[in-house]
């Protein structure tokens, strides 16, 4: 095993070996006793066995009952055998779950650590694997690790140390020839196994992506007629791995004919040697059946040792896979002993924040504004002015490059993450529900929320006659991401989420750009009601819809441009001027007019 498998190996005992966890340890140790006393017993049988065939076999009346006596303790050792080996399972059972869920609990909490730019750029399908398979080796490895390998190598010293007694050295070094023989065969030809299962788990996870992507954008390929498109991209992923699999598996086909060569050879010298001897009057019959017993019975673990060492040897690149992603640098950390953020005052500030999501790409140049607390700020610009930037700046799914961001006079770099998302609630452009009931999806607003409440902050968001008109009402299910609701059904849902939520600082980020005019005109009436006594920043790309916010700011290429009321932006006639013309000329008559007729 290379120095990475032992790394992992390493990285694995922790979870095996749990640290407080006496209660863990003392099963693992009487697992162990149970190993011994099967591994004892199974060496005993042979000569239980032998025993009786050379009673059998003696001149004169043979001893009736010492041979009934041999062969029923030979039947009762093997049920002791079975009996062991289930007890062991039953008692090392809490272990492997124990380890598997503390392991899938690590990784889990890992992924909701890591930032954003980690999870726009990796594929859900290609983790969800990743930590499927991972987490599936755990109780494989520690299996066959403490029961199978363990055991392997005692019963082959043992072996060996009765193949000497009895037999002579001869015997016993045909047995390790073959030993070693088998083992560098079987480890040869599963490294190259091994590549085909690395390229096929790499094709397979490509595979899943492509499907899960698809299927998540349904909407949009029934749009395009794709359905064909999509078809083909993921065959093409599917055939490649078939022809990887076809690979794989005719290479097993040739490690089973090969251990299969070594093991026969041995067993057909050590037996051809044993009737040689018999012959010679050096040894009794039951002899013959001492050595085929034993070798069977080490042939059985040698037979599963192939399979062992591949599945181990997957298991490891799996593991390390999942330990590779565990091991993905947090972006954004908490500083060591940081406060929670105190908002009594919940004005936000931005001091001179330049970012970019690239080194070589800056979104925000030296961006600084103010939203005082309890006022309605806006921000306005064209695409690509940076407006969306500055939602994921403030939740901290980023730090800024340089410069400080503030709330109420606290830098956020400096508290918790924890604490800093608490106090901020937000209505994003597209709402995306769990695939639960509608209860669940609002309740997610604050946890521990009972149904009155959640009821009220339906009732907030204008959507408690939607909910009592439904059959199921609150228990209603909303479809993955929310696709059973209409636009409007989900930005309420959004809404009474961020109400029972109850922050004192709220982000609308494009809250209703995805929206018709007369449903925009009632979430917006809606959202004017919820931001009342609290401070509320909104990132627009419609100027009808911040047209009353105390203040307006005016991005463009990351720098404030502009900053004032409405009326007073309009009079300077510089952007935000010309951005308003531009989008009264779209929805004035002569625009309806082309629209119907481009309809018709």
């Amino acid at each position: 095993m290379e120095q990475a498998g032992w790394k992992t190996v390493r990285r694995f005992l922790p979870y095996l070996w749990p640290a407080g966890r006496p209660d863990l340890k003392r099963r693992i140790l009487l697992a162990g006793l149970f190993v011994l006393l099967a591994k004892a017993v199974v060496l005993t049988l042979p000569f239980a066995y032998a025993g009786a065939v050379d009673v059998m076999a003696a001149d004169g009346d043979p001893a009736l009952w010492v041979g009934i006596g041999l062969v029923v303790a030979y039947a009762g050792g093997r049920f002791a055998t079975v009996l062991f080996d289930n007890v062991r399972n039953m008692v090392f059972e809490r272990v492997g779950q124990d380890a598997v869920l503390s392991l899938t609990q690590d990784v889990f909490a890992r992924l909701h650590r890591l930032s954003l730019r980690f999870h726009l750029s990796r594929r859900t399908g290609e983790v969800t694997k990743i930590i499927e398979r991972g987490t599936k080796s755990i109780d494989t490895m520690i299996y066959f690790l403490l029961f199978n390998i363990a055991p392997t190598l005692i019963e082959l010293t043992v072996v060996a140390a009765i193949f000497w007694t009895l037999f002579g050295w001869e015997l016993v070094a045909a047995t390790f020839v073959t030993v070693i023989a088998y083992i560098w065969m079987t480890q040869a030809i599963t490294e190259w196994r091994t590549k085909l299962r690395h390229e096929m788990n790499e094709l397979d996870g490509q595979a899943l992506a492509r499907a899960v992507d698809s299927l998540l954008n349904y909407e949009t390929v029934k749009y395009f007629s794709a359905e064909k498109r999509e078809l083909d991209r993921y065959a093409g992923s599917a055939r490649q791995y078939a022809r990887a699999a076809l690979k794989s598996e005719n290479s097993l086909g040739l490690l089973n004919m090969a251990q299969a060569l070594i093991t026969n050879l041995l067993m057909a010298g050590a037996m051809a040697f044993t009737v040689w001897e018999w012959s010679k009057g050096n040894l009794t019959p039951g002899a013959l059946v001492l050595v085929n017993t034993y070798l069977m019975q080490l042939f059985r673990p040698l037979d599963l040792l192939g399979w062992v060492y591949r599945t181990i040897r997957q298991g490891l690149i799996d593991m390390a896979q999942m330990f590779r992603l565990i091991d993905t640098p947090v972006e954004v950390e908490d500083v060591p002993g940081a406060p929670a953020l105190i908002v009594r005052q919940p004005s936000v500030v931005f001091d001179n924040v330049s970012f970019g999501y690239e080194p070589e790409r800056e979104i925000l140049h030296g961006l600084s504004f103010e939203v005082p607390a309890g006022a309605s700020v806006a921000i306005v610009g064209p695409s690509g002015a940076g407006k969306s930037t500055i939602g994921r700046l403030l939740f901290r799914f980023y730090d800024p490059s340089s410069g400080r961001i503030l709330v109420d006079g606290q830098d956020i770099a400096q508290v918790t993450q924890e604490s800093l998302r608490s106090r901020i609630g937000i209505v994003p452009q597209d709402s995306v529900l769990f695939n639960d009931t509608l209860r669940y999806n609002i309740a997610y607003g604050r946890e521990g929320a009972d149904e009155a409440e959640v009821m009220a902050a339906a009732e907030g968001a204008a959507i408690g006659p939607f909910i009592r008109s439904l059959p199921d009402g609150l228990e209603t299910q909303v479809g993955e991401r929310g696709l059973k609701l209409s636009g409007g059904e989900k930005q309420r849902v959004a809404i009474a989420r961020t109400l029972l939520k109850d922050p004192p600082i709220l982000l609308l980020d494009e809250a209703t750009s995805a929206l018709d005019s007369r449903t925009e005109q009632e979430i917006l009436a809606t959202l004017d009601r919820v931001s009342e006594n609290r401070t509320t920043l909104a990132i627009a790309h419609r100027l009808s819809t911040i047209a009353d916010a105390d203040l307006i700011y005016v991005m463009d290429a990351g720098r404030i441009a502009e900053q004032g009321r409405h009326a007073e932006l309009l009079r300077r006639d510089g952007l935000y001027a010309d951005m308003w013309s531009r989008q009264q000329a779209e929805t004035g008559p002569d625009a309806e007019a082309l629209a119907t007729e481009g309809a018709g």
